[in-house]
């Protein structure tokens, strides 16, 4: 088999495997687990982790998920998806290079835009010990949703209920997931009925279903 994900579910490479699922294509998934998990990244019984040397030759930035197929490598995430439904095709890549254009834009926005908020909402309201948390970090992601969120619900519904091609693509995986951070704030996201309709159909697919099934199945590292 020669697409490999390295990476664990609890991590980024969720929406690989999310994608890899729809498309019903094979692929191993190679654990890797991030450095700061780890009790002891040092000790002789550890895991292959993204600061090892055996991971760095792959992936020297020393983060997950890494795509590798045949001699081609690839790093981050959302490139790595517009990848893998390039190469398969089908409906959930783009049919013609202006969609293709599209998609990347999708990728891009959702990395500058959404993700920094997204994921400090995430990590200050239920990810960090309570100790640790930031209210103003918090109340500032949440205010630094909200134009982005605007102008991805008036998107959805121009779309219908889809960002690119009035269909489900590889462009509303990246997107949704890099959302997915701010679900657990259900206030964000139930403020824009558009975006909340989208992510529970998204997420209602059978591909999403196993991956987060999957996810909550992978056992922690010791």
């Amino acid at each position: 088999m020669s697409l490999k994900i390295y990476g664990v579910l609890k991590s980024r490479a969720s929406r690989n495997v999310w994608l890899l699922n729809d498309l019903d294509k094979p692929y191993e998934l190679v654990p890797i687990v991030q450095t700061y998990r780890l009790k002891d990244p040092n000790a002789a019984d550890a895991p292959v982790h993204t600061q090892s040397a055996e991971f760095r030759r792959i992936n020297p930035n020393g983060h997950i998920p890494t795509l590798t197929d045949g001699a081609l490598t690839l790093h981050e995430s959302l490139a790595i998806n517009l990848y893998i439904a390039k190469k398969f095709g089908g409906p959930l890549a783009p049919k013609d290079v202006a969609e293709d254009g599209e998609m990347t834009m999708w990728a891009l926005w959702a990395a500058t835009e959404v993700e920094t908020h997204s994921l400090n909402l995430l990590m200050h309201t239920a990810q960090l010990p309570e100790a640790e948390r930031d209210p103003a970090v918090a109340a500032a992601a949440r205010e630094g949703l909200q134009q982005p969120l605007a102008v991805l619900s008036n998107a959805l519904t121009t779309g219908g209920g889809f960002l690119v091609g009035r269909r489900f693509t590889v462009a509303d995986i990246n997107t949704c997931e890099v959302c997915r951070y701010a679900q657990r704030s259900s206030d964000v996201i139930d403020a824009f009925p558009a975006v909340k309709t989208w992510m529970e159909a998204c997420q209602a697919r059978p591909a999403f279903a196993k991956m987060w099934a999957d996810r909550a199945a992978e056992p922690d590292p010791a």
